[in-house]
């Protein structure tokens, strides 16, 4: 987008008044595994979190904390989700946050807390407390990707994006970082995005980017067909762009709504593409639905489908799996109207037309579908709606990845 300037090897701490850090505190045998982010500002936040029941005790906890008015740092662990850890896990994120707000100089309420992990086992908070203090400690405006690399669990690349856009003539920008690989469904999965902006928005307007956003984006990525215990999306906004205040849905509101949907949507694809032992990046276009539910519907459907992705895998051209998903999803649909479509930079090719076979090049088929990223175009031909959903194929790796997660 040409209003949209991506910015390449920056991350969250090229965002003024951002400060960052990523230290390793034991609890992953060597790697990196807690962060701390730091506004210097005050800044305002908006979150979105997991749809699970089941929810972490850092998610239960930012639940509340969201709501007050200034909100200036996050804390994060890898290693452990504190997730089914009872009134302990719970009192132990509430500790996160007191402990770094101490050393911050802030209140409780202005810290929200992250963790990811292995479900169920407590939190050794010896080792939380004291990498909380050499975190905080080590914060500075180089810290970004140690922070990104420090909620990293089964993710095989760091996942960050700064882009740059203009508000009254005025240059803003927002930058993330994110992980997510496995226990990756619709309502979003095991992941965090951390998003840091100096765009001077109200907190209402922020909430209500966010959330808009965050429908077509995290939320139409599949990697497993797991929703996580875990998951947040995290937003700052420190104000230091100076831009007019945006608090009414205004063109200003627009060019920032517009900023940070492109970011969500550019993690998610990476979210997509790392999904746990993946080979491809499968894109899912539904067009010319009857309504918008029915394309998320569908374009959902079949990135879920197990078979679907596994046929993927094999670089396997059967689209009767395709159709059988379109077929139990759930929406309103004409299965004699349906096309479909395989596309990259290989070529296009249709393999399916008006619900059945239509005799196509199986050379050229395999030849896409061998590809790393593939788009898979499904006309419904009975509306106007269209929906895009992400995710990736089901490999061998990923059973072995899973099958021996905890050790």
């Amino acid at each position: 987008m040409k209003s949209i300037k991506i910015l390449e090897n920056k991350t969250i701490t090229d965002v003024p008044f951002f400060k960052a850090s990523g230290i390793h505190c034991g609890l992953k045998k060597s790697k990196k595994d807690l962060c701390v982010i730091y506004s210097e500002r005050k800044a305002v936040a908006a979150a979105a979190f997991t749809r699970n029941i089941v929810k972490a005790a850092p998610v239960l906890l930012n639940m509340k904390t969201i709501d007050n008015n200034n909100i200036q740092a996050i804390v994060a662990n890898s290693g452990n989700a504190n997730a089914c850890t009872g009134d302990k896990g719970y009192k132990d994120a509430e500790l996160m946050a007191e402990l770094t707000a101490q050393e911050l100089n802030l209140s409780s309420s202005e810290v929200l807390v992250a963790s990811t992990g292995v479900i169920g086992e407590p939190l050794p908070f010896d080792k939380i407390k004291t990498g909380i203090k050499l975190a905080c400690d080590s914060l500075s405006y180089e810290g970004g990707e140690d922070a990104g690399k420090a909620i990293m669990t089964t993710d095989t690349f760091l996942k960050k994006l700064t882009i740059e856009f203009e508000i009254d003539g005025k240059k803003s920008m927002i930058s993330a970082i994110a992980k997510g690989s496995g226990m990756i469904h619709p309502n979003m999965g095991t992941m965090l995005s951390f998003i840091a902006t100096d765009a001077n928005i109200s907190k209402s307007m922020l909430n209500k980017s966010l959330k808009e956003s965050v429908e077509d984006s995290y939320n139409m990525v599949s990697v497993d067909g797991d929703t996580s215990t875990n998951d947040m999306v995290i937003v700052l906004a420190n104000g230091a762009c100076e831009n007019e205040l945006i608090d009414s849905e205004s063109k200003n509101y627009e060019a920032f709504k517009t900023a940070l949907h492109f970011l969500n949507i550019e993690l998610s694809k990476m979210i997509a593409k790392d999904g746990e032992g993946a080979t491809k990046l499968l894109e899912v276009i539904v067009n010319h639905s009857k309504t918008l539910e029915d394309a998320k519907i569908c374009s959902k459907a079949v990135i879920t489908s197990s078979l679907v992705k596994a046929a993927f895998f094999g670089a396997d051209a059967n689209w009767g799996r395709i159709l059988c998903a379109l077929g139990y999803s759930g929406a309103n649909l004409n299965v004699d109207a349906i096309n479909i479509f395989f596309s990259n930079q290989i070529g296009t090719i249709q393999i399916c037309k008006n619900g059945g076979n239509i005799g196509f090049d199986e050379t050229l088929a395999k030849n896409i579908l061998e590809e790393e990223k593939i788009t898979i175009t499904i006309d419904l031909n009975d509306g106007e709606y269209s929906a895009t959903a992400w995710g990736c194929d089901l490999t061998y790796d990923y059973v072995k990845i899973n099958g021996s997660y905890r050790s």
